[in-house]
């Protein structure tokens, strides 16, 4: 048995020795993709969800700063009180 040349080509398994185009034969139409409205209101509530689940259901630093304000016996007078008193009525709609 003999061993041939290392990096030779065998004649009898070459195909075609016709050099190719790359671009030979391809036609070329730009990329589209559509989504659903599904799929949109799909991907809306998850990152809602994700959103709500993410922040915190009491803003520290404002209960902070609230209590800290209380403290201070000027805070709390009457024009304070009436004000607040009228926003609580006006969020329940009267």
């Amino acid at each position: 048995m003999m061993i041939g040349k290392i990096n030779t080509v065998n004649p009898y398994m070459v195909q075609s020795t016709r050099k190719v185009n790359a671009m030979e034969g391809v036609t070329s139409s730009p990329d589209t993709i559509a989504i659903s409205e599904e799929a949109r209101a799909a991907s809306e509530s998850y990152f809602l969800a994700q959103v709500a689940k993410e922040t915190p259901d009491v803003r520290e630093d404002l209960v902070a700063s609230i209590k800290e304000k209380i403290k201070d016996p000027n805070y709390l007078n009457p024009e304070r009180i009436g004000l607040a008193a009228d926003r609580i009525m006006a969020a329940y709609g009267f």
